[in-house]
């Protein structure tokens, strides 16, 4: 709950179709200000990785706007978002203000170019405002899931790449050595595809609950795997968002999930 005297700017933010992000801040008294974002380092690292965006006062109101370009690529993970009066000053962190998130809804629909930038803004769970980014040289974007009695059958599309005849679905048993190829159903335009996994693909001998299946797609036999998962809308966080039914068979339950990245996983439990 916000406390009724929180004095953080609150900062609006809208995204275009080709992901070009506008920021807009109340007015200020400085003559310099700057957007700074801040890559949010792993636990007990030191923050490295900062963009700054330079702010520049509309005539129309006075409100500060900075601009972040889709082909300024942002490295993979959570940016924190500060406001810095002028170079050299304290940083403030901001809070939210209006989210214009239409562009991303359909996000899926269009087919992206290698490589595959995503950035997402997002509040984060003490009440600011972040960008949740994305940068991969492929991308597999999972469209549907259906999980039956007898198998979770994923739809998905390729981005950044191709497929080819030999393409192989691969899951990976997390933690070992063990993998399961399976043989997707490829569209004729060579982006879109389809694989089934039933009980017998994700059961290993002596195995049962507590265990984790990672899904990626080979473009071809001998290319690397892409992870397959859902980045391309408005949901920065799907892990607690979707949540899927399982499959059930002689006690043994598959659930198909997305992990803390968003990528696509099957849990025994």
């Amino acid at each position: 709950m916000m406390n009724k005297h929180d004095t953080h700017l609150r900062t609006d933010c809208a995204i275009d179709t080709d992901g070009r992000i506008t920021f807009r801040l109340p007015p200020a008294s400085t003559a310099r200000p700057q957007l700074l974002l801040a890559l949010r380092p792993r636990k007990g690292r030191p923050e490295t990785t900062r963009h700054h965006l330079e702010l520049e006062p509309d005539p129309a109101d006075g409100k500060w706007h900075a601009v972040l370009e889709p082909l300024q690529a942002l490295d993979e993970g959570r940016w924190d978002l500060f406001l810095l009066p002028e170079p050299g000053a304290d940083r403030q962190r901001l809070r939210p203000g209006l989210r214009d998130l239409r562009a991303l809804v359909d996000g899926h629909l269009r087919d992206r170019p290698s490589p595959v930038a995503v950035r997402i803004p997002y509040v984060t769970q003490d009440g600011f405002l972040a960008l949740r980014a994305w940068l991969r040289t492929a991308h597999a974007e999972a469209r549907t899931i259906d999980v039956t009695d007898r198998a979770i059958t994923v739809d998905a599309r390729l981005h950044g790449a191709r497929l080819h005849e030999d393409a192989t679905v691969r899951l990976r048993l997390r933690g070992s050595d063990t993998l399961r190829s399976l043989r997707p159903r490829i569209d004729e335009d060579g982006r879109g595809f389809s694989f089934a996994a039933g009980q017998k693909d994700l059961t290993v001998e002596g195995g049962g609950a507590g265990r984790f299946w990672d899904a990626s797609v080979r473009p071809t036999a001998d290319a690397r795997p892409i992870r397959i998962g859902r980045l391309l809308d408005d949901v920065a966080d799907r892990k607690h968002v979707y949540v899927y039914p399982a499959m059930t068979t002689d006690g043994t339950a598959a659930r198909p999930y997305y992990t803390v990245d968003n990528d696509l996983a099957i849990e025994m439990t």
